[in-house]
């Protein structure tokens, strides 16, 4: 690929914890993902983004790190980190690493020397510590809301308390502090330097803070906290390092603001960031056409590459979100027993693989959505996600997306290792999604993505940015891609002509006897 591969890249996000678990101690680990490098290298994606593997105590699934520069003794050591990389070099594989720079442990070094220099040193400084509010001090320094639920501010033993916009065990970085921003550069040539092809930025939009710590006016008031002016020469400086290396930068950025959004692609800050407004769409022509419109521009004048993405680690996996009655996704509305539609789900969230992979720019495919995996509705005493117990017990958190993947159809953990356990329980018959029972089923997902993901490499019309629109009635998406190439989707509710044209490529379902696109199915035509 060319130096500019991220711009139309196929990019696999994997859990480690749930992928592949190579020395039977139920959790997923380098070892295990080493010895599924050539399925991955089979599926045809370009590289693998992995969600942290660095020494943390898992408070939040890896992102409270200790330490940026070791791996977690469950997932193995550094060197067999640097061996993974080398090896997927080799199979044509690039690997991305997840940076967490807005908080850090209340077990890295530089937290408990904070804790223990106590107020006013310059420990402290490093972070946001402050007096409370109140005669006694035992109110919090201000009012900003939880990224999660509860609050924001903990108090320490001497009477101060500390910021952090998650989980108590996250403390927040004080990025106004040169030692933070010198820290974060180092951290990114230690990667880059260990062969490293790019770095995801995590809640890339929060770091910098108002420096008074004013209090939040309302509930939609996040000014004090999220996409801040001083963000841009944090990602400048960070662009400079990346350039040394020729690495990519990749944002997770909930920014609303179009306009705003588009800041941090300029040529000289991220290279790339997600596009999580598409992500968020309900199963609806309209709705779906009008984020792709708005996505390609407000991409355009920056000149960077749109992404597309239909779910991750934090959010209830397609087949089941397309197969409920409300099939947008919101943090706010997950809830337990929600009914869904596996079937129709499934229907759906194949055409929604051929939609977002005939799109200009980035894919990024979650990790067992290869396989059609269901979001899993995990029992309350098993769930280990903060999400859950800080909601009070009504956000089921994201377990259910997290649950390891299925190997083989039998065996006490479906293939993932040979301990007979699983950090996580996998639910009766999940051998039925196995990677092992798809491999040869022409039908199966796996069979559609490798399909796919191969003609989405070879095929011309798929490179470059061009998207025409082609007329065609309410609920179906038609559109060119170059000169030789159309994608249709159904998302009506009545089989719909195809516009003309000279063979069909790959559909996500069967045609009609009549070759109408039934609803609930996509094809990618030749024309």
């Amino acid at each position: 690929m060319a130096d500019d591969w991220w711009r139309s890249a196929a990019i696999y996000q994997l859990y480690v914890r749930s992928f592949a678990d190579g020395d039977g101690d139920g959790t997923g680990d380098l070892a295990g993902v080493r010895a599924r490098l050539p399925y991955l290298a089979g599926l045809g994606v370009d590289a693998i983004w992995f969600t942290p593997w660095y020494r943390s105590p898992l408070a939040d699934g890896g992102y409270d790190v200790a330490d940026y520069r070791s791996i977690d003794p469950a997932f193995g050591t550094l060197a067999e980190a640097e061996k993974l990389i080398a090896e997927a070099r080799d199979l044509g594989l690039r690997v991305i690493v997840d940076i967490v720079p807005n908080h850090v442990s209340v077990q890295h070094p530089w937290f408990r020397s904070a804790l223990a220099a106590g107020p006013g040193s310059p420990e402290r400084e490093l972070f946001h510590f402050r007096p409370g509010r109140g005669a006694h001090g035992e109110l919090p320094p201000n009012n900003w809301p939880s990224q999660f639920s509860g609050g924001t501010w903990t108090r320490v033993p001497d009477g101060e308390w500390y910021l952090h916009l998650f989980t108590p065990e996250q403390p927040d970085l004080n990025w106004a502090h040169p030692a933070v921003r010198q820290e974060h550069e180092d951290v990114l040539r230690f990667w880059f330097e260990r062969g490293a092809a790019g770095v995801r930025v995590d809640s890339a939009a929060l770091l910098a803070k108002d420096p008074e710590l004013a209090d939040a006016t309302g509930d939609d008031d996040t000014s004090g906290y999220v996409d801040r002016d001083e963000l841009h020469t944090v990602y400048r400086a960070w662009r400079a390092v990346a350039d040394d290396y020729g690495g990519v930068l990749i944002g997770e950025l909930w920014v609303p603001d179009p306009e705003r959004f588009a800041r941090y692609l300029r040529p000289d800050e991220l290279h790339t960031a997600f596009n999580f407004d598409f992500l968020t769409r309900p199963w609806d022509a309209a709705a779906l056409r009008a984020s792709i419109d708005a996505t390609l521009a407000y991409h355009a004048p920056v000149g960077a590459p749109a992404t597309w993405v239909l779910c991750n680690h934090d959010v209830t996996r397609t087949v089941t979100r397309y197969g409920r009655a409300d099939t947008r996704f919101d943090f706010a509305t997950k809830r337990f027993g929600t009914p869904t539609d596996l079937g129709l789900g499934l229907r759906r969230a194949r055409a929604a693989a051929l939609l977002s992979l005939a799109l200009p720019g980035s894919v990024y495919l979650y990790q067992g959505e290869e396989l059609g995996l269901p979001e899993v509705e995990v029992d309350r005493a098993h769930i280990q996600d903060p999400m859950h117990a800080r909601s009070g017990g009504v956000d089921p958190g994201r377990d259910g997306c997290r649950v390891p993947l299925p190997w083989t159809a039998h065996g006490a953990t479906y293939g993932f290792g040979e301990s007979g356990e699983s950090w996580l329980p996998q639910p009766p018959g999940w051998g039925t999604y196995a990677a092992e029972g798809q491999e040869d089923d022409p039908h199966s997902m796996l069979s559609l993505y490798r399909r796919a993901l191969r003609l989405r490499a070879c095929q011309p019309g798929f490179r470059g940015a061009e998207l025409g629109w082609l007329s065609a009635p309410d609920g179906i998406l038609a559109f060119t891609r170059g000169h030789a190439l159309v994608c249709v989707v159904n998302l009506g509710t009545e089989p719909a002509r195809l516009p003309p044209h000279q063979g069909v490529l790959l559909s996500s379902g069967s045609l009609d006897g009549d070759g109408r696109l039934p609803a609930d199915t996509a094809a990618w035509l030749r024309t």
